[in-house]
């Protein structure tokens, strides 16, 4: 998985954190744990605010 891949990130973070509101992860511990997704290869410091906000909304999209 890549930054890039929005949808299979939101999707990967709902299905290993089940019961945690999206709402309510700061971007840090966003972070934390998109590269710490199995399958995730892509350099860390490309997750910057914008990219993390993207993921975030794909998360909630994907909890409701």
């Amino acid at each position: 998985m890549k930054w890039s891949d929005i949808t299979a990130i939101a999707e990967a973070l709902y299905d290993a954190h089940p019961d945690i509101d999206p709402l309510t992860v700061r971007f840090t511990d966003l972070h934390h744990w998109v590269v710490s997704l199995d399958g995730f290869d892509d350099d860390h410091a490309r997750g910057g605010e914008k990219v993390l906000e993207a993921i975030q909304m794909a998360w909630i999209d994907e909890a409701r």
